[in-house]
């Protein structure tokens, strides 16, 4: 075998699959940040020599490429190949991780909607289950080639290959399936190419998730005794080095949760520990980042908890790019095993404060379905979910009529963990409130019999870790009134992006005294920079939860009422310095009077807002 070339301590890597700047073809997957082809993005790539760190890990997302059966994007941001080939120009190695299974914080992970089906166990998604072992050969079998030729031995810049995640921490523990995966890359990728796992540092973990012939690696974050920490990986590979695939230097953020944060001190600390071993390390996250669109995944720990929109992680590197003080306790401990580069190091990128931008409202989602969903509503009896009519992501409109005459308050009720994940319920166009996943299932409504019912459901991301990864989205159960089922549905399933893509009709005038604040609505709006494209960050005081689109990209979710995140990142490289900056918002629950967004020059990321008060408090 040509073996691969020797990667000394410290083998710290950024993870590039949570990054910034989405501009196509130069950022993969979620608008990663190793080569903006802008000035200030290349801000990652000048900290590499500054750190002698020489090699990127990076996952391969499988939904990411196949968002339908059979169907395969590699294009514009998409584009792997492209990617690839800029980190061997720029002489980074790359560990590849293209698995099935990414976890990651990313939507489902795997193959989404793929193989979400009604007939689907989800018990058996990693497993010998025919259905989903011949997905995934279809997928290795598109993806494979591409990746063969860039292989260390065939003169490539990628050193080893990832076939599996933590699939340990599943109670699963097929070794046929993890033979089944170790032949499929053996036969695709040829008997010279380093192949290996990666799970949680625990015994248990370990004897699930490895495999004779897999090289078994582990992970975790900083602790007080790293010789223990590493003890498991030696009772499987007794030779060979010690590797911590994902050092773990800080932690996502969950929709009303403090923001995570850990120690520079400690994350140093454990990094020279390790190093003083004789460890590999992989640095995750490097850089923080952000889940774009609708691609924020979510945990399951006794009840669903999505994921934020930032995905800062509390990394040495910003979720903007900008160096912290992580960065530098970082970079003194390197110094500590290998000489540094001359000089200092690259600042931090210009960021910019474009202030106050009005927005109009362009109509209430109920007005614009001939827009939003083109092709008309799907006729059923009870309700489907997205994945019955095919929509992957965003949102998916419920509408039936009140089957009589409801004179006093009668509650239309959801069973438990059916709403996924919130839905936002109108009576004749009227706001009445909401029905949550792990929240409030029932909500009393009084009206005349054929009054319109309305749920706009929203799916806030699938679950990316745990054995509840089976994560169906939309109305999972029948709704009843007063206990009598509600039946004769029309489904519309929304693409907003397209719609925001094609650009809105003239806005429709609200009537004097409308309730035009409350309730799933539009909003757009415009403005100019000083002749400047710099990142930023947009604030939106008032507002309560919903999606933000500038310039067409769909920068993601807000939500400052629950929290921590109370802004977006922008990056400069989605605007323009010379013609107007659109800007739409679709606003779920309620909008403030004088509806605007606040662009600032930093962050913030550990707040709440009171609905109520209107006042910002910090999290417990």
């Amino acid at each position: 075998q040509t073996p691969p070339p020797e990667i000394t301590a410290p083998w710290a890597p950024i993870c590039p699959q949570h990054s910034d700047y989405p501009h196509p073809r130069d950022h993969y997957p979620r608008g990663c940040a190793p080569l903006p082809p802008s000035p200030q993005g290349m801000q990652t790539p000048r900290l590499l020599p500054s750190l002698i760190l020489t090699l990127v890990p990076s996952y391969v997302p499988w939904n990411y490429h196949e968002p339908l059966p059979g169907v395969y994007d590699f294009s514009g941001d998409r584009d792997l190949g492209h990617f690839l080939d800029l980190t061997a120009e720029m002489g980074l190695l790359v560990i590849l991780r293209p698995g099935p299974y990414i976890c990651a914080e990313w939507e489902m992970v795997r193959a989404g909607q793929r193989l979400l089906c009604p007939e689907s166990d989800p018990t058996q998604l990693l497993s010998l289950l025919p259905d989903y072992l011949q997905a995934v050969d279809s997928w290795l079998e598109v993806l494979l080639p591409r990746i063969k030729p860039r292989l260390y031995q065939n003169g490539g810049n990628i050193i080893s290959i990832q076939v599996e995640n933590e699939y340990g921490s599943y109670s699963g523990c097929d070794y046929d399936y993890l033979r089944h995966l170790r032949a499929a890359f053996r036969t695709r990728l040829g008997p010279d190419v380093l192949l290996f796992t990666t799970d949680g540092n625990s015994a248990a973990e370990l004897r699930c998730g490895t495999l004779q012939g897999l090289y078994a690696t582990v992970d975790f974050g900083p602790g007080p005794n790293v010789t223990a920490a590493f003890a498991p990986q030696r009772l499987y590979e007794p030779k060979g080095p010690l590797v911590n695939s994902e050092y773990y230097t800080g932690w996502l953020d969950y929709w009303g949760e403090p923001h995570a944060s850990s120690s520079p001190a400690q994350v140093a600390q454990g990094l020279q520990d390790m190093l003083q071993l004789g460890a590999n390390v992989n640095m995750y996250m490097f850089q923080g980042g952000t889940n774009f669109g609708y691609w924020s995944g979510a945990d399951y720990k006794g009840c669903y908890k999505p994921v934020t929109t930032s995905y800062d992680y509390d990394a040495p590197l910003s979720e903007a790019g900008d160096p912290t003080e992580k960065l530098f306790a970082i970079r003194t401990v390197i110094g500590k095993f290998q000489p540094l580069p001359e000089g200092p190091m690259p600042p931090a990128t210009p960021k910019y404060a474009y202030g106050h931008v009005p927005l109009r409202k362009q109509g209430e989602v109920l007005e614009l379905l001939d827009v939003l969903c083109p092709g008309g509503p799907i006729r059923s009896r009870f309700p489907l979910t997205f994945e019955a009519v095919k929509q992957a992501h965003g949102f998916v409109l419920y509408r039936t009529r009140l089957p009589r005459d409801v004179w006093d308050p009668a509650p239309l009720s959801a069973p438990p963990n059916s709403v996924c994940d919130r839905a936002y319920v109108l009576l004749n166009g009227e706001y009445q409130g909401r029905l949550e996943h792990n929240g409030q299932t029932t909500l009393n409504l009084t009206g005349q019999a054929g009054a319109r019912l309305d749920l706009l459901v929203e799916n806030m991301g699938r679950i990316n870790f745990g054995v509840n990864a089976s994560d169906f989205k939309g109305l999972l159960q029948n709704l009843s009134l007063d206990s009598a089922l509600l039946s004769d549905w029309l489904i519309y399933p929304l693409d907003v992006d397209s719609a925001v893509t094609r650009g809105w009709p003239l806005p429709t005038p609200q009537a004097e005294g409308s309730r035009a604040g409350l309730g799933p609505a539009l909003y757009t709006g415009a403005f100019q920079t000083p002749g400047i494209a710099w990142d930023t960050f947009v604030k939106f005081p008032g507002w309560s939860k919903g999606q933000l689109w500038i310039n067409g990209f769909n920068v993601g979710r807000y939500w400052p009422v629950r929290g921590p995140q109370q802004t977006l990142f922008v990056p400069g490289s989605l605007l323009s310095a010379s013609a107007p900056n659109n800007i739409t918002l679709l606003e779920l629950e309620g909008a403030p009077p004088r509806p605007f967004v606040l662009f600032l020059d930093r962050p913030l990321f550990n707040q709440t807002v009171s609905a109520r008060a209107g006042t910002e408090l910090r999290p417990p």
